[in-house]
């Protein structure tokens, strides 16, 4: 019988979890859009544990129309109440008003000439950070580069993204590689940076 890889023991064994964590989470990501759902996604677990938010993301796709951000800045009175009623997504005005708000953001910074993810990613100067965390150590909620990328975030009027939430996404889009060293995916995360 093959023995099964070490995994950061955050995943549990959920299936769902499981292959989150070693087909996503920590893998640098560019693609604006993408980068922004990541973000809204962080933002809408905020209180609730992420197996929640990730159990749930396909009813938030077919929900914000595949996080289009022209589709979502678009939403008025009716889409907004949509969303209220669709029990397949966590049903916050707080939160769903910051998704729609954001993605008026993102148009208006893509449409000003300005890139989402490199800005995003210049807060870690362009590149994964490559953490050796043991796995049992514990690892920050936060840092100086979630700590400014949130300041920035919510100057530019985006909601749901204090420091805690920041660093969570910058560890899920792969800007900081914080698999535990024992992991199976910290190395193979590392190489696939080339660092």
């Amino acid at each position: 019988m093959r023995e099964s890889p070490t995994r950061c023991a955050w995943c549990g064994t959920d299936p769902l979890y499981v292959a989150y964590h070693d087909t996503e989470w920590g893998v640098p990501e560019y693609d604006a859009r993408a980068l922004w759902e990541k973000l809204v996604l962080d933002g809408f677990q905020a209180g609730l544990a992420w197996i929640t938010i990730l159990k749930k993301r396909e009813a938030f796709r077919a929900a914000f129309d595949g996080f289009d951000p022209d589709r979502v800045a678009a939403y008025g009175e009716a889409g907004r109440a949509r969303l209220m009623a669709d029990a397949g997504i966590v049903r916050s005005g707080a939160k769903i008003d910051a998704t729609i708000r954001g993605a008026k953001v993102f148009v208006e910074m893509r449409d000003g000439g300005e890139d989402f993810s490199a800005w995003l990613w210049s807060f870690v100067d362009g590149k994964p950070v490559q953490n050796a965390w043991a796995d049992s150590a514990a690892r920050p909620t936060q840092t100086d580069q979630s700590v400014a990328m949130a300041k920035a975030l919510k100057a530019r009027g985006f909601g749901f993204c204090g420091p805690v939430i920041a660093y969570a996404f910058m560890q899920a889009t792969g800007m900081v590689n914080d698999h535990g060293v024992e992991c199976f995916r910290h190395a193979e995360v590392r190489a696939r940076t080339g660092s």
